[in-house]
């Protein structure tokens, strides 16, 4: 039996959305395959072991019957690392470089393609020089933005709206639509409060789709599904509590050939990035004319019952179950890969 050692919560704002997709996890693994330890790390960066009632991680109550874990004890709790840790400190190649230095195989990207895909300017750059379309936008660092920049901003990006969002951070968190220049200023500061380099792209009148990819060097994509947000636009709110109002239609009402450009932008952009395991790659489809736009990879995107990911590959024919199952196999294919590698040396 793998002892399949889930971490959950984590030092991001997206702490909340782990907890709810670990949840989701843990009720779905299959018990005859996999023992689930639950390591729950504190929005204070403390490790902790936890035993009790699933409901009290989805309920943020985990930690009052948690203790104390060290993690020098990992490599002897665990035999399989599945991190479901948005955001920073978990989907940004940090705990990922932790399971290496300490040789435990674990679920999804690396160091290399975790931390690429979670700076949207790092991933913008790389999906421009693989070709794929990536529409308008500039970075600002922080310490370096004055406000009489504004209006340049928006100029250069085609005017109102745009969006504002933080370099390095998921799931919408400080995310901003900016319709006027007071309003890019202060969207400005509010995502500077979650990075200290921020992204600001143009505004377009789009349709958010999505599709799925798992794999390794051989990674395939799901069918793709649109998302109908219950806000102006698919933020953070809307994404995971809203009770479900925002609608997820698999496969979307695409024509074929664009769905099919989707799936192949997907792979590439997969590759790219040099992803393994699992993703969610998001897209922007033009209204009127129909160009597709590549918006960010997901390297741990949500698991929960209200996900677009596991629902891709329900619609694909395998079930969530079935999923994790797939997620762990490929982990272990690049553990032993590597580690023939080093035996051959």
């Amino acid at each position: 039996m793998i002892r399949l050692g889930i971490l959950f919560g984590g030092k991001s704002g997206e702490h909340e959305v782990s907890l709810m997709s670990a949840s989701s996890i843990l009720r779905a693994v299959d018990r005859t395959k996999y023992t689930p330890v639950m390591i729950g790390i504190t929005r204070d960066g403390e490790w902790m072991l936890y035993e009790g009632d699933i409901d009290d991680i989805e309920n943020d109550k985990w930690e009052e019957s948690a203790v104390p874990f060290k993690v020098d004890d990992l490599k002897s709790t665990i035999d399989f690392a599945l991190p479901i840790l948005h955001g920073t400190y978990g989907e940004d190649g940090t705990v990922q470089g932790l399971f290496e230095m300490i040789d435990i195989p674990y679920a999804g990207c690396g160091v290399l393609a975790s931390s690429a895909a979670m700076d949207k300017l790092v991933s913008k750059s790389l999906f421009i020089n693989e070709g794929l379309p990536s529409c308008k936008y500039e970075g600002i660092i922080m310490s370096q933005f004055d406000e009489s920049q504004a209006a340049g901003i928006a100029e250069r990006l085609g005017g109102y709206p745009c969006f504002v969002k933080p370099a390095n951070m998921g799931s919408s968190v400080g995310v901003s639509k900016v319709t006027n220049e007071k309003e890019l200023i202060d969207g400005i500061y509010e995502a500077g409060k979650f990075d200290r380099r921020l992204i600001v792209e143009e505004g377009m009148d789009i349709r958010e789709v999505e599709t799925a990819v798992i794999g390794n060097d051989e990674p395939i994509a799901a069918v793709v599904g649109e998302i109908i947000p219950s806000a102006e636009f698919y933020d953070y709110t809307a994404k995971y509590f809203d009770g479900g109002q925002s609608k997820l239609i698999i496969p979307a009402d695409l024509p074929e050939e664009t769905s099919e450009k989707i799936r192949e932008y997907a792979v590439r952009a997969y590759k790219a990035l040099d992803c393994a395991g699992f993703a969610r790659i998001d897209f922007f489809v033009k209204k009127g004319t129909g160009e597709i736009y590549i918006n960010e990879i997901n390297t741990i995107p949500g698991f929960t019952k209200f996900s677009m990911f596991s629902a891709l590959f329900g619609k694909a024919g395998i079930d969530y179950p079935h999923l994790i199952e797939r997620i762990v196999d490929y982990g272990y294919e690049r553990y032993n890969i590597k580690n023939s590698r080093k035996t051959n040396i």
